[in-house]
């Protein structure tokens, strides 16, 4: 009898550990399109749309960290240097296996070569930033990362004065 009852233990426990990996990895993300990619652009400090191809995307309602996509930039990387917003923090996100286009481990080893990373839109959801990544070829990829605002207020704290205010939602 005991052996049942730890066998029945073991298989609740394989069943519920398989139900929260697909839940983490594939459940909640949905396909994203777009023909367009916003950048935040020097002059202006607003983002501007610029039209990609190729895109590839992927986004989930239950993190605003989720979003990842794959595209390929028109335009060269020294005319994107003068016109927009060159980010020094960049820190890809990794992406659900599944989604083999983006591999955050070498984006990230590649902004310290040759890859350029761009603010795409600043707080996109309150504390999060977009961030553009482009390759000397026109390779493209953009995820959400936490900004310095959202790093104090998701910690507990007010913000700082040079951060924006606070939503409602979130006061």
């Amino acid at each position: 009898m005991a052996r049942i009852f730890i066998v029945i233990m073991l298989l609740i426990g394989a069943a519920a550990g398989g139900l929260l990996y697909y839940q983490q990895v594939y459940a909640y993300y949905e396909e994203v399109q777009a023909e367009t990619v916003m950048l935040t652009s020097v002059a202006t400090g607003t983002p501007e749309p610029i039209v990609v191809t190729g895109f590839e995307g992927i986004d989930a309602d239950s993190s605003p960290l989720r979003y990842r996509a794959c595209f390929q930039m028109p335009l060269s990387q020294a005319t994107l240097t003068e016109t927009f917003v060159i980010v020094d923090q960049a820190e890809p996100r990794v992406a659900p296996p599944w989604f083999d286009c983006f591999d955050a481990e070498q984006i990230g080893a590649d902004l310290q070569a040759d890859a350029i990373a761009f603010l795409g839109t600043e707080n996109i959801v309150y504390g999060i930033d977009r961030i553009i990544a482009v390759y000397p070829d026109g390779r493209g990829y953009a995820w959400h990362q936490i900004n310095a605002c959202g790093e104090v207020v998701f910690d507990g704290n007010r913000p700082p004065e040079n951060c924006p205010s606070l939503p409602e939602s979130q006061n």
